[in-house]
């Protein structure tokens, strides 16, 4: 009986049931596509801080930021012969730094590796890579020019651009180019951790744990491409020959360093040995990182460690902005459209049942208890409320459907969190947070809609219906047999 009459009613008042129905629908739709752009959100700046951190990396240990001395301008000087009165004296210099010039011990790797809470820790250092290319006439040329340019990217076409600085010539005449590109010096013997953890190789080979200080070499994609490098070509650094083994990409965006060395071979073109800038842990569990943070930074003193919680606060740009949007602007507006939905289906409900005053009054005098009505008013609204939640979650889809297949660029920024000098150890760029120029990633947004987004659809939709229906059925409730005789005309 309960069925019959939900379904007479129902196809008796399709434009009413309709109306409640899409109420819902809006605000579920809404609450659907808020979700899911917000996870993807969540994934653009996953992939941004893994490019930097690299796979299954919790934290970096870098030195504490030191007082410039009085004499250090932290810019590289260039020196070159140009006696020569030949117009075409070609001459060419590279100039390795560590990037800041902050490293620490290499012996700290296995300290932090003892400390509670500190599943594994692999060291790794970052270079910078300046190199000159000029020709003189006479004279005594130098050159100029600022360690931090094109940090983390680059080189000659490089993924990050060149670098121009403008010559001091003295006596004399010169033309030249200044480029600049990254290396990271990795742990070979233990590549889960570190630079190369969120790569993958596209051409040749990775590392072995037997090439410690081999003259071998992996290049990012995007820097061999540029400068057309490939598997078995050499690349020379500061004099050095390195025969180039494999070509990496990174397996969620964009790779940051152009440059892979063993650990060693980097320490030795940086006049670093047994030095390291940046060490890469792995906590025993993701639940308790910020106490591993705390027991590091009480127990080995002069360091800085930094969270993807701390880099996550110094991404900025469009990625930043519309996050920010979506977590904030977006939840209040789903709660206040969700709210205003309910609430119209409530109304319209109640509205509903003050018109079938003779209906409801009639079913009474005929032995109908207060308890049946309400729970046949209840059933209707329920009806109602899942019919939106079907809408609602179709529109919702089709929403984040529309958003992926766009797939809208953002970038993110990268600037500086305190800790260091601006510079530091992250794969390719100074490190997480420890950057004084900004990288610049460029992200395609997606959409994804999980099943739990799905039932928190379903939820809300059985809620509306509740919400409704509890309207209604307390006002069917009030009605009495004498109502519907006062309805007839």
């Amino acid at each position: 009986m309960f069925g019959i009459y939900l379904k007479r009613e129902l196809g008796r008042r399709k434009k009413a049931a309709l109306v409640i129905a899409l109420g819902l629908a809006l605000g579920i739709a809404l609450v659907i596509t808020v979700n899911s752009v917000s996870a993807g959100m969540s994934q653009a700046q996953d992939k941004v801080l893994k490019s930097l951190y690299g796979l299954g990396t919790d934290m970096t240990v870098t030195k504490a930021r030191s007082a410039p001395t009085d004499n250090s301008s932290g810019r590289p000087n260039f020196e070159f012969d140009a006696s020569s009165n030949d117009s075409d004296d070609k001459q060419s210099s590279d100039r390795v730094m560590t990037q800041g010039g902050q490293a620490l011990k290499a012996a700290l790797v296995a300290k932090v590796a003892k400390q509670e809470g500190v599943a594994n820790a692999v060291g790794a250092i970052t270079l910078n890579v300046t190199k000159v290319d000029g020709s003189f006439t006479q004279g005594k040329a130098q050159s100029t020019t600022g360690s931090g340019q094109s940090q983390g990217q680059g080189g000659p076409g490089g993924s990050g651009g060149n670098s121009t600085a403008a010559p001091q010539v003295q006596g004399g005449g010169a033309s030249f180019d200044v480029n600049s590109y990254s290396v990271a010096g990795v742990d070979v013997t233990d590549q889960t951790l570190g630079p190369l953890a969120g790569m993958e190789i596209t051409s040749g080979k990775t590392f072995t744990a037997s090439q410690t200080d081999a003259k071998v070499v992996v290049l990012s994609k995007s820097y061999a491409k540029e400068n057309s490098y490939k598997v078995g070509k050499t690349l020379k650094i500061s004099g050095t020959k390195y025969t180039i083994i494999g070509i990496a990409t990174a397996s969620s965006s964009e790779s940051t360093t152009d440059v892979y060395l063993p650990l060693k071979q980097a320490q030795t073109l940086a006049d670093a040995k047994n030095q390291v800038t940046t060490i890469y842990v792995k906590a025993t569990d993701s639940k308790q990182i910020d106490s591993v943070k705390s027991t590091i930074q009480k127990n080995i003193s002069g360091t800085t460690v930094t969270t993807s919680a701390d880099l996550a606060e110094t991404v900025s740009g469009s990625l930043s902005t519309a996050s920010n949007l979506a977590t904030s602007v977006g939840k209040w507006l789903s709660i206040a459209v969700l709210a205003a939905a309910f609430l119209v289906a409530a109304l319209l409900t109640s509205s509903a049942v003050s018109r079938r005053v003779r209906e409801f009054g009639t079913l009474k005098a005929l032995g109908w208890p207060s308890r049946r009505v309400t729970r046949q008013v209840v059933g209707e609204s329920m009806v109602n409320g899942l019919i939106g939640g079907a809408l609602g979650i179709g529109l919702g889809l089709a929403a984040a459907y529309t958003v992926t297949s766009i797939s809208p660029k953002l970038t993110a920024q990268l600037g500086s969190s305190g800790g260091g000098d601006g510079m530091g150890g992250g794969p390719g760029g100074g490190g997480p947070g420890q950057q004084s120029t900004q990288n610049t990633m460029e992200i395609a947004l997606s959409a994804p809609v999980s099943l739990t987004t799905i039932a928190l659809a379903v939820g809300l939709a059985v809620t509306g219906g509740l919400i409704a229906g509890a309207m209604g059925g307390w006002r069917a409730s009030r009605m009495r047999p004498a109502d519907a005789l006062r309805s007839v005309s």
